[in-house]
């Protein structure tokens, strides 16, 4: 059972998000985790918008806060623009209901950004993120990755994200 294990985790990172495909649909629903709203989410329901999202650790959350705060200044076009909050829940020590309570917080201060749960790790299998680590992606408006990159972010990787969001619009 353990080199089958071990082989997912091997074709999991081979299969992870590349610069120019399609990110694969993803829905997170009931046990698989959700919108904080308790609605599912589902990333096709983001198509038709440029999409800034961040899956994350939530022992990670600050990892890249400049980068947060100067993506924040650009104020981008909500009607062209969208930005996701994703938390591996599964990722951390942290018990549901504080996260809970945290991210129904974080959702009245940024209304604007969609916070979903995700308690299975779903993205990191479908997609190929970094587990307990941050991950930064850039999508287009036909759901191409335009960027993606795992842990903190050089100031010159923070201009490239902030350069192709503001492209892409």
């Amino acid at each position: 059972m353990r080199w089958f294990v071990f082989l997912m985790a091997g074709f999991a990172f081979l299969w992870g998000l590349e610069v120019g495909e399609v990110a694969s649909k993803v829905v997170l629903d009931k046990k698989d985790g959700g919108r904080v709203d308790g609605k599912a989410f589902d990333t096709t329901t983001l198509k038709g918008k440029v999409v800034f999202l961040i899956y994350s650790d939530p022992s990670k959350k600050d990892l890249n806060k400049e980068l947060f705060e100067k993506v924040k200044e650009q104020r981008f076009d909500r009607s062209r623009y969208s930005s996701v909050a994703v938390v591996n829940m599964a990722a951390t020590w942290m018990p549901n209901f504080v996260l809970n309570a945290v991210l129904k917080k974080k959702q009245k201060e940024y209304p604007d950004t969609i916070y979903v749960k995700d308690k299975k790790k779903v993205f990191v299998k479908k997609w190929g993120l970094a587990d307990k680590n941050q991950n930064i992606v850039v999508l287009d408006k036909d759901m191409r990755v335009l960027f993606v990159e795992s842990g903190k972010l050089d100031e010159q990787k923070i201009e490239q994200v902030i350069d192709i969001i503001r492209e892409h619009l």
